[in-house]
Order: structure tokens, then sequence, then C-alpha cells
């Protein structure tokens, strides 16, 4: 960015600070702006913290905050507060209030501009292309990221008989393991992950967009997510392993389907993670070892449906 570009970003920032200490709640509206200021460098923890902190104390604050996100969001063409606008979502979204996540996935399914960004375009400079694809496939994740929590939520929901009075109470969440699920919830889980992973694989940045700090700093919470989806996914896949035998043919068939387009995503991931490990955006030890599905293992699990399907065509 050349000086007098900075020199008009900082103009917008302190323009936007003096129009949040005139707001009703100015302190948080002043600490969003500061968080997602236009300066090229990770945000200041102080500013984030001190979001989380006012917005702890009552669900008005949640609102408020997620309406000045999406304001600063829809107003702007920059690349950069994008970026860390969308950084500043995420972390509320692991670190922050729990009204955040009905609040934010409510707002952007109004067609709010929070999670929509498909559109989004860096208008202002040239040579942001890298940049600005980058921004739409962050969003994408954290959309994808959010309807898996709420999907979550509702069936955390749905297993309690909540009274009327209690509407606002938020249940604790009941973890049901993965290999006490019937067939159907197992194949919904491995088709929201799969999905989650095929979002992770796209935020892979391109062009010049591959050597830049920020980018590099907002790849990093989405690389350590990564590591859980893959872990979750092992686990899907070890249990529909484990049940493969069981299985009617049109649930083996499904399984058979599932286990390919791993199959396939692993093989990106290994190359998305090789590629992370030579940029330096996690230690590597961090990282874990994909194991690959083989091409042995499908060629087996096929040849096992075609007997169970001559053995139903048989006692038919």
């Amino acid at each position: 960015m050349g000086r007098f570009s900075k020199a008009i970003a900082a103009v917008k920032d302190q323009t936007s600070i003096h129009l949040a200490r005139r707001a009703s709640l100015a302190d948080l509206d002043v600490a969003i702006v500061k968080a997602t200021s236009h300066n090229e460098s990770p945000a200041d923890e102080c500013y984030i913290q001190e979001i989380l902190n006012l917005t702890s104390i009552s669900p008005l604050y949640v609102s408020s905050c997620v309406n000045t996100i999406s304001q600063r969001l829809n107003k702007t063409r920059n690349w950069i507060v994008a970026l860390k606008t969308l950084m500043l979502v995420q972390r509320l979204l692991h670190d922050g209030n729990r009204k955040y996540a009905p609040e934010i996935f409510s707002a952007t399914r109004r067609g709010t501009r929070l999670l929509n960004m498909s559109d989004f375009r860096d208008a202002l400079r040239s040579n942001t292309w890298d940049y600005a694809a980058f921004v739409r496939t962050y969003s994408l994740f954290l959309d994808e990221e959010l309807e898996y929590k709420m999907q979550g939520r509702k069936a955390t929901r749905s297993s309690f008989a909540l009274d009327e009075k209690d509407d606002d109470v938020e249940p604790e969440p009941v973890v049901v393991p993965v290999c006490e699920m019937e067939i159907d919830q197992v194949f919904a889980r491995s088709n929201h992950l799969i999905q989650l992973l095929e979002r992770v694989l796209a935020c892979r940045p391109t062009g010049e967009a591959r050597h830049n700090r920020m980018i590099m700093v907002a790849l990093y919470p989405i690389l350590l997510q990564s590591f859980q989806i893959y872990y979750d996914i092992k686990e899907v896949t070890s249990v529909l392993t484990d049940r493969f035998n069981d299985l009617s043919v049109p649930h083996s068939v499904k399984v058979y389907a599932i286990f390919n387009r791993v199959a396939k995503q692993y093989d990106e991931l290994d190359l998305f993670y090789d590629w992370c490990k030579s940029v330096a955006v996690a230690r590597t030890s961090e990282y874990p070892e994909v194991e690959k599905i083989s091409q042995q293992k499908l060629k087996a699990m096929d040849e096992l449906i075609k007997q169970k399907s001559d053995g139903t065509n048989q006692e038919s």
C-alpha cells in the first residue's frame, strides 16, 4: 500500500472512530473499528478482548456488535478490512458469548452482508484479485462452519422439552458418540464434515496472497480447525467401516460413495498440509498424519457390495 493510500485509510479509520464515539455503545463500536482497521497488520489483541468482555455482559451487546460488523462489511471495499472483520467473526464464534452463533446465523440467513461475501471485490486498488478471492473463500468456510454448529444446536434443542418461560435458556450440548448414532445420523454427520473440509481446502491462497502475512495469520485458525475436522471424519469412517458388513445394499453404496469422496479429499488435504508446512503456517508437530484411503480398500468395498447384491437377488 502506497503512502497516499495509507494516509487515506488512516483518515477513514479516524472518521469511523469519531462516528463510533457518538453511538450509544461507543466503547464497543470503537473497539470494532480499531480491530478491523485498514492497517495491514493483525488486530491488536487488546481490542479483541475488549469486544469479548463487553459482549459477555448481555445479548444487547451481542446484537449491537453483529449489527456493527455487518455494516462494516457492507461498506468496505478494502480486502484488509474485510479480512480482519471475518477474523473477528471467527474469534467471536469460538471464544465469545454463546448468543453469537444464532445471532450471526439469523443475520446471514436474512441476507445481511455478514458471511454473504461471494461477490466481494476490492474495487479501490489493482492487483487485489487473489486477496479478495481469499476473503470470499474464508467467508464460505465460516458460513459452513456456522451451519454445522447450528445443526448441532438444533439437535440438542430437540432433545430438550423446555417450558415457555425457559425459551431463552441455552441447553448444554448433549454429545452423542458417533458409534451410538443411527446410520442416517452418521451419514448426515459425514456429509457436513466432508462439506466443511471442502471449504477448508478452498481456502488455500493463490497468487500474491500466498506470500502475504495477513493471509497467513488468517489461515492459521482455519488450519487448526481442519485438524479437528480430519479427526472427526476419521472417526466417522471408522464407524462406517465397522458397520459395513451388516449394512443393506443401498446403505453400503452410500458408504462406498463417501469413502471415494473422502479418499480424494485426503489426497488434496495432504498436499495442502505440505504447502502450509513449507510456508510455516504452523509447527510441523501440530499436523496430523493423514491416513490415506487405499484403492485396495475401495475395491474390497465394491466387491462386497456386489456379493451383497447377488445374495439379495438370489433370496428374492
